[in-house]
């Protein structure tokens, strides 16, 4: 076991009493999170399952280098937010998982406009699937349907992609969206967590993943990921937030696919760390080093406060990535047509997971 600061603790604490015992908006056990666009004056609750099962699956990725009393209260946080899985599950009892409840659809829940329209419901998706599946305990029978299931949806079954570079268009990669009628969209975040998922529980491999694997080299290969990050992942639009996911899929598997490229991810990211100035961006990049088997200086973690997260946003949605019009989706790349979403909880998750991370570093 790698050591771990004493902090550790004191961030589960701050985690643990972030989760919802019930309260308005948020059923018990999931972690309160909110939709925001500074822009417009937009602020909502948002009753998402997207922020809780993230900090679950890293919290189940931490236990093992932790203290039995910390292993104990990741296990009761864990218990808490698998009882709200099913909610989320497909309206149809398929085993694929939304962003927002199913069983009625509560899209955009808690808003006064787009909750009334069912043109904004979403369908299931990948990232959210892939990080039930990994925290959950799913049959093989159940993994052989999701690979199936991904493999119908991926760019060229049944259309093809229009919303990236025009190199990309024929990749047979996997696309974020379930859906029968949902357009075909490129995440290389998604794709790392889906990938992700694939390696862990060792499922046969096909096309769609060697394509998928071809598209992160390629944004890392041509330096896409720093000089159009929110084309190469619409919903962590962020290099800093693109570094991170592939680190963390690289650190796990070293899929050969992505080896050419790791002494380039590891150069960009230390050069970012020497001109960073956000706070959480820092801990993203050196929490990726760390997992790349590189030595940052030491953050101050444990000093940080809720000022350091403000305007630290790890996912959003753009509001006009869905249309094909070339015109329109030059605009979708600005900042007023995306749709943020702040958990505090989860900022704490990440510093919890750095720590831990750097502790292990160091032992």
């Amino acid at each position: 076991m790698g050591k771990v600061y004493s902090s550790s603790l004191d961030f589960l604490k701050k985690i643990a009493w972030q989760q919802s015992r019930g309260e308005l908006h948020f059923p018990e056990g999931l972690f309160p999170a909110y939709r925001h666009n500074p822009y417009l004056a937009y602020l909502r609750p948002d009753t998402t399952l997207f922020f809780s099962v993230v900090i679950a699956f890293t919290l189940q990725s931490l236990r093992d280098a932790m203290k039995p009393r910390e292993q104990n209260q990741v296990d009761l946080i864990l218990a808490k937010i698998k009882k709200n899985y099913p909610d989320f599950q497909n309206k149809d009892g398929l085993k694929t998982y939304n962003f927002w409840k199913t069983k009625p659809s509560r899209h955009f829940p808690n808003g006064f406009i787009f909750r009334h329209f069912g043109h904004f419901r979403i369908p299931d998706d990948v990232d959210d699937t892939a990080f039930v599946y990994l925290t959950d305990d799913p049959t093989p029978q159940e993994l052989l349907w999701l690979k199936d299931k991904l493999a119908q949806h991926a760019n060229g079954s049944k259309q093809w992609i229009k919303n990236t570079d025009p190199k990309y268009r024929r990749l047979r990669a996997y696309s974020t969206w379930f859906g029968k009628n949902m357009y075909i969209e490129f995440d290389a975040c998604v794709l790392s967590n889906i990938l992700y998922c694939i390696f862990h529980y060792k499922l046969p491999l096909n096309q769609h993943d060697a394509h998928s694997l071809l598209y992160i080299r390629s944004v890392i290969e041509t330096d896409r990921y720093r000089t159009k990050p929110f084309r190469c992942a619409h919903q962590y639009p962020t290099t800093a937030l693109i570094i991170y996911h592939v680190a963390r899929l690289m650190a796990a598997f070293d899929p050969p696919a992505l080896q050419p490229v790791k002494a380039k991810l590891i150069q960009d990211t230390q050069e970012l760390m020497r001109i960073e100035t956000r706070p959480m961006n820092k801990v993203l990049l050196a929490t990726s080093l760390l997992r790349l088997g590189q030595a940052p200086p030491r953050i101050a973690v444990e000093n940080f406060t809720e000022r350091d997260f403000k305007g630290f946003y790890f996912f959003i949605a753009g509001l006009l990535t869905a249309y094909e019009s070339p015109e329109i989706y030059k605009l979708a790349a600005n900042r007023i047509f995306h749709m943020n979403w702040t958990c505090e909880a989860h900022c704490w998750t990440l510093l919890l997971e750095y720590e831990v991370l750097y502790g292990e570093f160091t032992s």
